[in-house]
């Protein structure tokens, strides 16, 4: 068992490094030495943790070997396509360790009080606890929503692949059987009932087909307004667990009924914002169980997830408020989308090779298909052809929000070795736009839709493009004529400087590419 003075200052070490490893993750350049930094404190911090006593082994070994060979399975098998779902579903994770920690801890300090072992929780430990139930609950429920929408089986009416029904089922079914058994527990009681009836809806709506439901905005702010009811009670009663069971159960319809409207395309936002959540939950934690790593390490993250959530908002020149209240993403394709793809003109590998052939700039423009197709290493090499074989300057334009994550296409350029000082941000793209010979546009649409600008009824209106329409030429790679998150159509596809290559990504940059060699 080591000291609390050894403990505080390994503890203190180890929130240096993650301070440290942080600032060195704001460029690419120390990126990698930043992560090791962070590593290497978490160890500090667990370490510590395992040898400060108090503490069963038996269970501690067998969650590592159970959450190691979990870990292990989904790292070898998910791709870099699904990662945008695998990071929703970590946040989850961390809201809900926050509220059984939390949860935890109080019923451990009420039963030492009750037994007259010790003194009773002071106001803090029932506040943090209050907040770490709440803010942990919603992080959970809605990093699942979250995760099943990405994964595109929940909220969706076509069929599902059979490991779509399990999660789906599976996850419904359990909050409703942890409804069961909270009223079983405490003997059919009227409390316990009231916690049920929130576990049963939460299961229910996980079942809902559609994004939206009748009275949801009204549902959203009475199940908020239980939902701080309840953490007040928790506060004033610790003592009756069923007060906390109530919190997370309206807390967990709260978490469902605020993510499940949210569109693709401000996926992005959301789970920065559930990333900035679970930290906040963390940080709660860490004042119920009185651990100074915990609630320096939650602070960071809840205030780098606010910040990220921030810079994703402006990019889409939209509100907070207007994302977790407003639908972007749920729209059909108007009926007059017609009239923008008259004009539309087809091309050929051939075609578009003669193109590069005397372009003297070009700049690629990646979005989420690129990601579905994994062509990001036959963009790259396409773009190392041309700078060998023509002397091209190449560049790639990032939009903040392109993918389904914020950093998405930052993330699959860097797993291609494509240079970070060849990635521009929007501001810097707009500005040199006009004097590039080719835009290659592979996969993204709403983030390159003119509609943006020129439609102020538009779904996407003010919100910051890359401007791709701007260059002389411009070659959209898509499989087809079909909208992007936000459903609307795109006047770019038809403009009289764009054509069209109907393909899937990758097989479009190998045809381009071998067009090139035998140029």
């Amino acid at each position: 068992m080591l000291s609390p003075n050894i403990i505080n200052l390994a503890y203190l070490l180890a929130s240096v490094l993650f301070i440290f490893g942080l600032k060195g993750m704001a460029h690419p350049r120390t990126a990698v030495r930043g992560n090791l930094m962070g590593a290497i404190g978490m160890i500090i911090a667990v370490v510590v943790t395992l040898f400060s006593g108090g503490l069963e082994f038996h269970y501690i070994i067998a969650g590592i070997i159970i959450g190691s060979l979990i870990g292990s399975f989904l790292a070898m098998r998910i791709k870099m396509t699904s990662i945008p779902e695998m990071v929703a579903i970590f946040n989850g994770f961390g809201g809900g360790a926050s509220v059984l920690v939390a949860g935890a801890a109080m019923i451990s300090a009420m039963a030492a009080f009750t037994a007259g072992k010790a003194e009773e929780p002071n106001l803090h430990m029932k506040i943090a606890t209050a907040l770490s139930g709440l803010i942990g609950s919603v992080t959970f429920f809605g990093s699942y929503v979250a995760f099943g929408k990405l994964a595109e089986f929940l909220a969706v009416k076509r069929k599902l692949y059979h490991w779509q029904k399990i999660v789906k089922w599976g996850f419904a079914i359990t909050t409703v059987l942890l409804g069961v058994y909270i009223v079983w527990q405490d003997n059919f009681l009227l409390l316990s009932w009231t916690a049920f009836i929130f576990f049963l809806l939460t299961g229910l709506v996980l079942f809902s087909k559609n994004s939206l439901l009748p009275g949801q905005q009204i549902i959203k702010v009475l199940v908020a307004a239980i939902t701080l009811a309840a953490s007040v009670l928790v506060v004033l009663n610790p003592g009756n667990l069923m007060y906390y069971y109530i919190l997370i159960g309206a807390a967990a319809l709260l978490g469902v009924m605020l993510t499940l409207p949210i569109g693709g395309a401000d996926m992005p936002v959301v789970i920065a914002l559930l990333n900035s959540y679970s930290g906040l939950a963390a940080c709660a934690t860490g004042f119920v169980i009185n651990n100074n790593v915990l609630i320096i390490a939650g602070s960071l993250v809840g205030a780098s997830g606010l910040i990220l959530t921030n810079i994703m908002c402006k990019a889409m020149n939209r509100s907070l408020t207007n994302v977790l209240f407003g639908v972007l993403g749920t729209t059909e394709v108007t009926p007059d989308s017609d009239k923008f793809y008259r004009k539309v003109k087809s091309t050929s590998a051939d075609e578009i090779a003669m193109l590069l052939e005397t372009a003297q700039r070009v700049v690629f423009v990646p979005g989420y298909g690129m990601a579905v197709s994994q062509a990001q290493h036959a963009v790259r090499d396409l773009g190392n052809l041309l700078e060998v074989k023509y002397g091209t300057e190449v560049e790639y334009a990032v939009h903040p929000v392109a993918g389904r994550m914020p950093g998405h296409m930052n993330v699959l350029l860097a797993e291609a070795d494509v240079p970070y000082d060849k990635l521009k941000e929007l501001e810097e793209i707009n500005g040199i736009i006009s004097q590039v010979d080719v835009a290659i546009v592979v996969g993204a649409n709403d983030v390159v839709n003119p509609m943006a600008r020129t439609d102020p009824n538009s779904p996407i209106a003010g919100m910051p493009i890359i401007e791709v329409d701007r260059a002389r030429t411009v070659i959209v790679i898509k499989r087809s004529l079909s909208p992007g998150f936000a459903g609307i159509p795109n006047p770019l596809f038809a403009m009289d400087n764009t054509s069209m290559f109907f393909n899937d990504g990758k097989k479009a940059f190998l045809e381009i590419i071998q067009a090139v060699k035998e140029l």
